[in-house]
């Protein structure tokens, strides 16, 4: 139902919510949540053209969240690269139904109108939080030896 996109940007703005306020680099990003750095980039534009993500060049440079993860939305992030198309009339252009969806197009409407509202009402931060035992893609915070080079 979701890109590849969304996915990827999703991983990303969790990514950085767990790593906040640290500056990350795009090989950072790219290696925890692995995602190739040429698509991460072009991921990462959007989100920096959409407010959510903050770019700063230089030494101590990165990219960071541009909003409190406890308020920044997976709607918003998800939004910024490939917003929810919701259906307001009749995909198939007939006249006779103009506004007035049929009972299929209203309930793939009526699908996409929950998914948006879940996606509305949760944040980052309480997709970090929530208890699991699922091992995460991306370890938050990133575990010692999962940082450490030799």
């Amino acid at each position: 139902m979701f890109s590849q996109t969304v996915e990827y940007a999703l991983r990303a703005a969790l990514y950085l919510a767990g790593e906040a306020p640290a500056a990350q680099t795009t090989d950072q990003i790219a290696t925890a949540t692995r995602v190739p750095k040429a698509y991460l980039s072009k991921v990462l534009q959007s989100l920096v053209r959409a407010g959510i993500v903050h770019s700063q060049r230089g030494l101590g440079g990165g990219m960071t969240l541009a909003k409190d993860p406890a308020k920044l939305t997976i709607l918003e992030v998800v939004n910024a690269v490939e917003p929810i198309k919701r259906i307001n009339e009749c995909p198939l252009g007939l006249a006779s139904h103009g506004i007035n969806l049929c009972p299929l197009h209203r309930r793939l409407d009526d699908a996409l109108a929950s998914v948006e509202n879940a996606f509305r009402n949760t944040t980052l931060a309480e997709v970090l939080s929530e208890p699991t035992t699922s091992i995460p893609l991306c370890d938050f915070p990133p575990k010692p030896e999962a940082t450490a080079k030799v």
